[in-house]
């Protein structure tokens, strides 16, 4: 995986941050999602290199090889804010002050939290099948509440840590003729580590929390997304189920947004490389009129 990629690590405030980047140009950001590592853009990021872009994919702080302070009683220690601050030092430790961004599942909520609070850093972002976390826990339904019950069940004090870890090769399951098998072999790897299941833990729990209060203020003070802003969603997924066409409901947060389906399940990068290096590749390319 990653041929031509360096990989490296960079100490920030509190966490140590396992990081693949590679290739010239202007400079890109990928962040991965639950449960997954920065090898889930095994495909996706030789793709944009050889569009002309710097790729730079990170583990999320906990995740994969990436490593944080331990948990704390609010969960702010594993907070979009505190993950998004990991983000913008690694890119400045690379040379990086400014760069486009594309976060998947919840590497998402950390793309919106990170041009809320660094909006100069950030030229264009895409936000892979996800929403604000605050969009979804204001429409609770059965339907999401039975479909997405993990949300509820990781925010538990100490029992998912007890259950998960239990077995994790039987919680977790991935196909490495999907993922690729380093891809899969890696992403085990890393579920099986008590740490970095407890680290998952707290991404979830801070959600329901301290992450959806800042989301709220956010939204109360009127604080929208200033760069250009693509959604993209997985056409096998339950985005569209739930909530019907998400540009409207990301319409609210960035007044510069466009978006589309792509014929793939929830792990697109893995999915549907090709469809998704090329709707980003000619997204970040764009330069403004």
């Amino acid at each position: 995986m990653f041929e031509g990629f360096e990989t490296e690590r960079v100490t920030v405030d509190g966490a140590s941050i396992l990081v693949r980047h590679g290739g010239e140009g202007p400079p890109v950001v990928l962040l991965h999602g639950h449960p997954r590592t920065s090898a889930t853009w095994h495909r996706v990021a030789p793709l944009l290199v050889r569009d002309g872009f710097t790729v730079v994919c990170p583990d999320l702080r906990g995740y994969g090889r990436s490593t944080g302070p331990a948990p704390t009683p609010d969960h702010t220690a594993h907070s979009k804010r505190a993950v998004a601050g990991d983000v913008v030092q690694v890119m400045r430790a690379l040379g990086h002050d400014r760069f486009a961004l594309a976060g998947h599942d919840r590497g998402g909520a950390v793309a919106l939290r990170l041009v809320l609070d660094h909006p100069d850093a950030v030229e264009r972002v895409a936000l892979l099948d996800c929403l604000p976390i605050s969009e979804h826990l204001s429409r609770i339904t059965a339907t999401f509440a039975t479909q997405w019950w993990h949300w509820f069940f990781f925010a538990q004090p100490e029992i998912p840590e007890r259950v998960i870890t239990a077995d994790p090769d039987r919680w977790y399951r991935g196909d490495p003729r999907t993922m690729g098998q380093e891809n899969h072999d890696e992403w085990r790897a890393a579920v099986r580590n008590p740490d970095v299941v407890r680290a998952m833990l707290e991404d979830y729990r801070a959600g329901l929390t301290v992450d959806r209060r800042h989301e709220e203020d956010d939204r109360a003070a009127g604080v929208r997304i200033r760069c250009p802003a693509l959604a993209l969603w997985s056409l096998r997924d339950d985005l569209e189920d739930l909530y019907g066409d998400p540009l409207r409901i990301w319409r609210q947060w960035a007044p510069d947004v466009r978006g589309h389906g792509i014929d793939s399940g929830h792990h697109m990068a893995e999915e549907a490389p090709e469809a998704l290096a090329s709707a980003l590749a000619a997204f970040f390319a764009e330069r403004p009129a």
